[in-house]
């Protein structure tokens, strides 16, 4: 069974669904695209209890997980007492992307490369680091909790600095995933998506892919969950890939499992490549949306084997085998993304688009409503297409898109185009 609903979870169950070993496919809920490959279950990722009842209940051999929530919940924790083998790490292995304080503070313990930092839980304290002259500008913040990838905002100036924070800790602006701020410098340089398959003690690097957080053209405006992504990243050669597994996540594995939680799941690794070497910005411990639906593909050997061998702790091997194709995602997001987002809007066309030869559509915030696909939500569908070089998954990737629409739908018409700019350092 793979637990979640978006286009990631479409992703994972495509590719699990064409391997030999896999029986039956489920998906809890699960969305209209992932219907075509596999029986949906309803469910409420919310109510990790629920999810453990319908598992036993569906004599699942395997469960993996999708998302963050029900991790940060103990889905993993509930099934592993249970006897069930699962792919994602417990609750406290989790807090790496469930708590940005957490994750700062391990860090600091272990040494692993990121930005100096100061944690806060009052406007008092906010303010005193940001006028303490302990900072320059400008300045992140950032919500210590989930915050569906809007917690985060560069600060220009002390002004923006202060009313971000008050936004976040007087006026609640992510709920109690704010209610403690993480303030820390700003690094500069290329982003980087990392991504490593670990079993609590060893991990297998499954490829690196840059990620578009930017809602418009240019990475301008505000942050959004990703509007694109393209792997691999020409940045990330064969000494910079060594310098990541062995200064970052080397580290953080043995760190985790020295403290008595150890890591098993997709690790991803936010690198920001500065002049002083790659830093972390953050964690998340499950594969990214939209990167999943770029990197999975290249994957050149059968995938459940190596995430049945991650849950038991049991992986032999150290690398795995890549394409080399290329690949280029592009989200189709509704209107008011991300601040807001319509629903119910006709989709047409998505059979088409995937007419295209090297263009595949994942489903995220999609619906069923009388007999007709409509949108469900922000991030609707992302649009990915390949080819043995970027220009020609761009390329394929757009024409997928042309073939798309719906009512008030915006997508950035940039993505890839950085890949084609990069130099390898």
């Amino acid at each position: 069974m793979v637990v979640g609903s978006g286009a990631r979870e479409h992703a994972l169950a495509r590719r699990l669904s064409s391997e030999r070993d896999v029986g039956e496919l489920l998906c809890a809920p699960g969305n209209p695209g992932i219907k075509s490959i596999a029986r949906l279950v309803s469910a409420d990722l919310s109510r990790p209890d629920e999810l453990v009842e319908i598992i036993e209940r569906e004599a699942v051999d395997f469960t993996v997980v999708g998302p963050e929530l029900p991790l940060s919940l103990g889905l993993a924790d509930r099934l592993a007492e249970r006897g069930q083998l699962v792919f994602g790490p417990t609750a406290s292995a989790a807090r790496l992307e469930s708590s940005k304080a957490f994750a700062k503070a391990f860090m600091a313990r272990h040494r692993v490369p990121t930005a100096r930092f100061e944690v806060v839980e009052s406007m008092a304290a906010a303010s005193d680091a940001l006028r303490s002259g302990r900072f320059t500008f400008p300045v992140v913040l950032k919500a210590d909790g989930l915050a569906a990838g809007k917690g985060v905002v560069i600060a220009p100036d002390l002004q923006q600095a202060e009313d971000a924070a008050r936004e976040a800790l007087d006026e609640r602006r992510f709920g109690d995933a704010g209610l403690r701020l993480v303030i820390e410098e700003c690094l500069s340089g290329p982003e980087v998506s990392f991504f490593v398959i670990a079993d609590g003690t060893r991990a297998v690097p499954i490829g690196a892919a840059q990620d578009h957080k930017r809602i418009f053209d240019g990475d301008r405006g505000p942050n959004t969950g990703g509007m694109g992504a393209f792997a691999p990243s020409p940045l990330v050669d064969a000494a910079l890939h060594d310098r990541v597994m062995t200064e970052i996540v080397k580290p953080v594995i043995r760190g985790m499992a020295s403290e008595g939680s150890e890591f098993r799941g997709f690790l991803y690794v936010g690198l920001m490549l500065t002049a002083d070497g790659p830093k972390v910005i953050e964690f998340n411990v499950r594969l990214g949306d939209p990167e999943a639906q770029v990197v999975l593909s290249r994957i050149a050997e059968p995938l459940l084997p190596l995430l049945v061998a991650g849950a038991a702790g049991r992986l032999q091997q150290t690398s795995c085998r890549l394409t080399a194709e290329c690949l280029v995602g592009v989200v189709m997001a509704s209107r008011g993304y991300p601040e807001s987002s319509e629903s119910g809007c006709a989709i047409d066309g998505v059979a088409d688009a995937e007419q295209i030869p090297g263009v595949c559509v994942f489903h995220a915030a999609t619906a069923i409503r009388d007999g007709s696909l409509v949108t469900a939500g922000g991030r609707v569908l992302t649009v990915v297409g390949s080819g043995s070089d970027f220009s020609g998954a761009i390329q394929q990737a757009y024409e997928g898109v042309s073939r798309i629409s719906f009512d008030g739908m915006q997508y950035r018409r940039d993505i890839g185009k950085k890949a084609l700019q990069q130099d390898t350092p």
